[in-house]
């Protein structure tokens, strides 16, 4: 038997199938919010709250295909994240948190195979944030060290049980380091990893629980200040407590009887007693279960609450500002999410159902529009969306506002596709495995005339001749199937279906050239995967043969093409972020090259640029680091220019209004310019049309090194 102390509420709409609620304070107005993922129509609804006791109709955003789960990324004092784990997809994405509680598109990352979950945080010791998502189908953790809004510096990878199910962060051994615990569903236990500070973890340790577990939340459930795991288990009918050490190890599991089909859980002080309690969601019943904390290591039996069909997940946060703790959930049959408030002894009202997007499996609540009420992000699976549900401060939440992401192109090249000599755009869709083609017209409008596939993740593009009929094609670099796809032009605005063409592991840029002087043109692809560059030989027709690979520096990001060394031969230099270094590639002229030379550069680059910089008549290399905003030069020997002129594929400068370029110092504020292609040098000063800029004080040049203070 169970005891169902209150009746059904009220129900209000939210997107399909919501499998997921977090909360929080969205928009500073002292109300609590939530935030609603809805598996079935792909979207996050943001309800966000307000004093007359009703959420405002819910703003919803798209996400990737089957999303499944949300989190809150605190990354500094000044921006918040929200990440959408995307499990078809295979990524995981970033919108960034507005003031007003609405959110905007950042990135997508690409991860392991079958995501499912993903913790940020400082996993290796400095203060740029780093993110783990949690693979289902490999049975990894993929770690991205200091992501700074669309890229990051470094990754890497760990193993850990059969078919995990979730993940969650914490200090288990009290040395202010954080390590991972990870849920083993098919092996029906625990994986425990240790970190050691560096980014770099202890070997794994597991632990038996109950059969297929699902789910794991931590806390001190015996106030002995030391970090406890409680897990869900939906083949048995408990939860399993293990109580920790403090040293980062765990005792044998004890048994907390709740029911069958446990899977959603949550921990909290829900009647104010300084302990510990646990929510458990019973997507059998369709009913949460409340198990009030003991000091004696033990929990009340639970007492059941109504909910919508197949709860999924649940959070608890303060939604009607009384310091009590609520109980948000997502119930993925009927598309809604379910809120009760707390009586303040740890029963709670009848539920208030609010509307998501389809299929939600997955919240998190936070304030969104800076009102300090909680409100909730849901991720609905089959929408491919999120739902922005707006919290009033009051316990109820105004209507979903429903967030449908647009298509967002990730790269952008340009060229003359229709011969009519406007200048044209080819954008890279990497969510929809496509690229979209604007035309240029006559009223200098641009007009989307179709879009074209790719492969799996397209991430950049190349314009150029491939096939010697004088129409431009286009190279496009599919990172997740590991090829690069062409597509033949028409000449007029239309191409032809893609051939693909095999690189190395996970490729993120390319660039192209005549690499055997058979005037045919060549492609040398970055790969950050496997870590080198594919050559691939074109034969003039649109094909490509493979010539082999060239070993780079630690998470390379750019690539250029130059004659280095004067002797009519096209040479390659790569930026290696990982380890802050260029790579120097000597070419032979029959498609291959020398090994790398590797030189020190900014710290993280990731954009090239080529000129000669101090007027020495000698070719100068200087990188672009994203993460301190500083242009790094250095220098090559025995080179010429023409006039000042920068030659080969510019990827980025600095410019300003005066430069002690004589004395290897840069005077004044200057911006640095990403996209440039070519630029005059004039007395000092660069000319030219600029794009994007961040900014950079002041650097300092010896010997190729940047060792002056910057940004």
């Amino acid at each position: 038997m169970f005891t169902n102390p209150y009746p059904s509420g009220t129900t209000s709409d939210i997107g399909s199938f919501p499998i997921s609620l977090v909360s929080g304070y969205f928009n500073d107005d002292k109300y609590v919010d939530l935030a609603i993922l809805n598996s079935g129509d792909q979207s996050i609804d943001i309800l966000l709250g307000n004093a007359n006791g009703i959420y405002s109709t819910p703003t919803q955003t798209d996400t990737g295909t089957d999303p499944v789960f949300v989190t809150l990324c605190n990354a500094s004092s000044n921006t918040s994240y929200l990440i959408v784990v995307n499990r078809n997809d295979e990524t995981i994405t970033l919108l960034n948190i507005n003031k007003v509680g609405t959110l905007d598109y950042v990135t997508d990352f690409a991860v392991g195979m079958g995501p499912i979950s993903v913790v940020c945080g400082h996993l290796d010791n400095n203060s740029i944030i780093d993110m783990a998502a949690l693979n289902s189908f490999d049975d990894t953790i993929y770690i991205l060290f200091d992501v700074h809004d669309e890229t990051y510096e470094y990754y890497e990878w760990l193993n850990v049980g059969a078919y995990p199910s979730s993940m969650i962060s914490g200090d288990f051994n009290d040395d202010l380091i954080l390590d991972l615990v990870v849920v083993n569903q098919d092996d029906n236990n625990i994986t425990v990893l240790i970190g050691i500070g560096d980014g770099y973890f202890q070997g794994s340790v597991t632990y038996n629980v109950g059969e297929i577990p699902t789910f794991v939340v931590s806390g001190d459930f015996n106030n002995d200040k030391k970090m406890d795991l409680a897990v869900s288990n939906s083949g048995s009918t408990f939860i399993s407590i293990l109580f920790g050490d403090g040293n980062g190890g765990f005792k044998t599991q004890v048994h907390c009887e709740v029911g069958n089909g446990t899977s959603g859980l949550t921990a909290a002080d829900l009647n104010n007693d300084n302990i510990l309690d646990l929510v458990a969601t019973i997507s059998d019943r369709s009913y949460v279960s409340v198990l009030l904390g003991y000091r004696n290591e033990s929990f009340q039996h639970g007492v059941y609450y109504e909910v919508g069909a197949n709860p999924t997940a649940v959070i608890a946060a303060d939604f009607n500002n009384d310091s009590r703790l609520d109980l948000a959930i997502t119930n993925m049959y009927d598309n809604t999410i379910s809120i009760l408030i707390n009586y303040g002894n740890g029963t709670y009202q009848p539920q208030v159902k609010y509307a998501t997007g389809n299929r939600p499996i997955f919240l998190m609540a936070n304030v969104f529009n800076n009102d300090k009420t909680p409100d909730l992000v849901v991720v609905n699976n089959l929408a491919n969306s999120l739902s922005l549900v707006i919290g009033n401060g009051d316990g109820t939440f105004r209507a979903r506002i429903p967030f449908m992401l647009q298509e967002i192109s990730t790269d952008m090249a340009a060229g003359d596709f229709n011969n009519d000599n406007r200048t044209d755009l080819v954008l890279v869709n990497t969510r929809n495995k496509s690229v979209t083609i604007l035309l240029t017209t006559k009223n200098n409008i641009l007009e989307n005339v179709g879009k074209y596939p790719c492969g799996v993740s397209p991430v950049f593009v190349i314009v150029d001749h491939f096939n010697s009929d004088n129409k431009l094609d286009l190279a496009v670099v599919n990172q997740k199937d590991n090829t690069v796809s062409i597509l033949l032009g028409s000449g007029n605005g239309s191409f032809e279906n893609r051939s693909s063409f095999p690189t190395g592991t996970r490729p993120i840029s390319a660039v192209s050239g005549d690499f055997n002087k058979d005037k045919k043109m060549d492609l040398a692809v970055i790969n950050i995967g496997s870590q080198n560059i594919s050559i691939l030989l074109g034969d003039g027709n649109g094909s490509f043969q493979s010539q082999g690979s060239h070993m780079t520096g630690k998470s390379p990001s750019s690539v250029i093409i130059l004659d280095l060394n004067s002797d009519q031969i096209s040479d390659l230099v790569v930026s290696n972020k990982g380890e802050s270094t260029v790579s120097v590639y000597l070419g032979y002229g029959n498609g291959s090259f020398q090994d790398q030379n590797t030189f020190n550069a900014s710290e993280s680059p990731a954009l090239l640029l080529s000129g000669d910089f101090n007027n020495d008549k000698i070719l100068d290399i200087a990188t672009i680091s994203y993460q301190w905003s500083t242009m790094c030069v250095v220098g090559v020997e025995q080179v010429d220019v023409d006039d000042g002129e920068f030659i080969g594929d510019v990827k980025a400068v600095v410019v300003g209004e005066r430069f002690d370029l004589d004395g290897g110092e840069f005077i004044g504020d200057t911006k640095g310019v990403v996209g440039v292609e070519q630029v005059d040098v004039d007395d000092g000063e660069f000319i030219s049309d600029t794009k994007a800029v961040v900014g950079v004080e002041q650097v300092d040049v010896d010997d190729g090194e940047c060792i002056g203070d910057s940004r």
